[in-house]
């Protein structure tokens, strides 16, 4: 049996594991596990190990492909280290991940729920590029914000386009390893509305790293400015894009505690 915590930032939901209750096809146990249906339900599995006011972790989507990073996914585990360890405001928890040691500032805390300030790090290779996709020419703004980003800045897409244009963005060519996709409407310097496509999941409620990625392609490259509130069908995350780098600012919430008494197949 594997011990579960469920948690979520805006919707966007993660089981978190400690890695030594996993063994075996880890990509099957976190297709099983995020199973909508048939297993708990999640966009991902964590795989942890507890560190003293911080923790090691593993992110596997829910197709069972490997993720660098989630901002949301992090700031969860972030929340379940401050809750087994008590730790009051004021304490900064560390978590290691595959995209680098991402910093938590613990904010608050309110019952299950817990609000941090992250820092993730310089956003790198940010540029503008022309992807022909599906017939057509759409400008993108791609970048790295821990894991791969391609930004599209305009009118938020109907339902019917973002299930086509989604999808077939996240799995272009032109992303060899796949990508992350955001489609991002300024309403206001310092606001901007978003649409999330994610690599290995589809549509999600929130992103912690989608929304650094559409803050600072908003703020390069559509007008906006580099403090904004970024609101996706989940709830509104805070984004400052500083000299120093991105800081996200966010809540988490821990919501379930079990054991997953499934197999690893499916």
């Amino acid at each position: 049996m594997v011990r579960v915590t469920k948690g979520h930032a805006y919707g966007n939901d993660f089981l978190l594991a400690p890695a030594a209750d996993m063994n075996g096809d880890l990509a099957a146990f976190a297709r099983a596990m995020c199973h909508r249906h048939e297993g708990i339900g999640a966009d991902g599995l964590i795989l942890y190990e507890l560190l003293d006011r911080g923790a090691t972790m593993r992110l596997l989507n829910a197709d069972g492909s490997p993720s660098e990073l989630s901002g949301n996914g992090v700031r969860c585990l972030a929340a379940l280290v401050a809750r087994e360890q008590q730790l009051p405001a004021g304490t900064i928890v560390r978590v290691t991940t595959a995209a680098g040691i991402k910093t938590h500032d613990l904010l608050a805390q309110d019952d299950s729920r817990y609000t941090f300030r992250a820092a993730m790090g310089e956003p790198t290779g940010l540029r503008q590029v022309e992807i022909p996709v599906l017939g057509e020419t759409v400008t993108a703004s791609v970048l790295r914000t821990g894991n791969p980003q391609c930004v599209i800045l305009g009118p938020l897409p109907d339902a019917r386009r973002f299930n086509l244009m989604g999808p077939a963005l996240a799995a272009h060519p032109m992303f060899p390893e796949g990508t992350n996709v955001e489609f991002v409407q300024v309403d206001a310097p310092d606001r901007i509305r978003i649409l999330i496509w994610e690599r290995g999941v589809g549509p999600t409620s929130s992103s912690g790293t989608g929304s650094s990625a559409a803050a600072v392609a908003a703020s390069a490259h559509g007008g906006a400015s580099r403090a904004i509130d970024v609101t996706a069908p989940g709830g509104t995350q805070h984004v400052e894009w500083t000299d120093e780098g991105i800081y996200l600012t966010g809540w988490a919430e821990l919501v379930l505690e079990g054991r997953w008494t499934g197999s690893g197949r499916a």
